[in-house]
């Protein structure tokens, strides 16, 4: 059968987007087996190519379910880029006629505000309310015992690293450094990923605090290695500055990934994600 897919990029971070809302085959059949479809229309060189796949769902609770699946195959709870993405479809192609939406995903319903250019009545920005970060090692889940896991040292590849450890609605360990661009991420991103302390792996930030409210960050993510941004992991990374005395609660952090910038606000209650999306482009696939 022939779908209709598009191809959105929130900060170069890019995924494959098909609206399930109406489409029962979308449903029924192609799509009950998603994971290996993630992993045949994620390869950038014999198919379309992303960080993964979003399907776009019938929700009872908010205006459409969002579900992504990694391009190995891995469903993700939480996809701040993603999220944005899904925002900007639904008001574009004018499934929704407002400017706040609620999107339903694994991690609980993220409330996307919306803003819109004056001319073309295009959405170009939006702010995200990512909740409140969880701390606790336990719930990441990981290994690391107490309350926090705030500079605790963790032994990986033979070299011992301060890590600081939350939840974004999904499993984030961000250490701090020099710049991350030095780093040869291909070798030690996985090692990260895998490390037993995370028994269902875990994202991982590399970020350096280039000024006030200033940071400076590379992303592995587990399921699909390296990203060109990461809104969870820019989220958690914000979160982690301010609770190791790098920036300012309440202040907005900038945020510079390979794939632009990102703006994060933690007021201590939850924390708000600002970035854009684009649409790529627009298609048809046989599955």
């Amino acid at each position: 059968m022939k779908y209709n897919f598009i191809k959105m990029q929130g900060t170069g971070n890019d995924y494959i987007y098909f609206d399930c809302l109406d489409n029962l085959d979308c449903l029924e059949s192609t799509f009950k087996r998603p994971a290996p479809l993630a992993r045949q229309l994620s390869d950038r060189h014999f198919s379309i190519g992303g960080d993964g796949i979003v399907l776009m769902l019938p929700s009872e609770v908010a205006d459409v379910k969002m579900r992504m699946f990694n391009a190995d195959g891995s469903e993700g709870m939480m996809c701040g880029n993603a999220v944005r993405c899904v925002a900007k479809y639904l008001y574009d192609f004018r499934k929704v006629d407002k400017r706040r939406v609620n999107i339903e995903t694994g991690s609980g319903v993220k409330t996307v505000y919306i803003k819109t250019q004056r001319r073309s009545g295009e959405a170009f920005a939006f702010t995200v309310d990512m909740g409140k970060p969880n701390l606790r090692p336990d719930r990441l889940p990981s290994a690391f015992r107490g309350e926090t896991a705030i500079g605790r040292e963790l032994e990986v590849g033979g070299k011992t690293y301060s890590v600081t450890c939350l939840s974004m609605g999904n499993p984030h360990c961000v250490v701090f450094g020099d710049d991350p661009d030095l780093l040869d991420l291909a070798s030690i991103g996985p090692l990260f990923e895998h490390h037993p302390v995370f028994p269902l792996r875990v994202n991982t930030e590399f970020v350096q605090a280039v000024g006030k409210n200033e940071l400076k960050m590379r992303v592995w993510e587990r399921g699909s290695g390296e990203t060109f941004a990461c809104g969870t992991g820019a989220c958690a990374a914000a979160v982690a500055a301010i609770l190791n005395g790098h920036a300012e609660q309440g202040a907005e952090i900038t945020v510079h990934l390979k794939g632009g910038d990102l703006k994060v606000v933690y007021t201590g209650k939850t924390v708000l994600l600002t970035g854009g999306a684009e649409t790529v482009f627009t298609g048809t696939i046989e599955l």
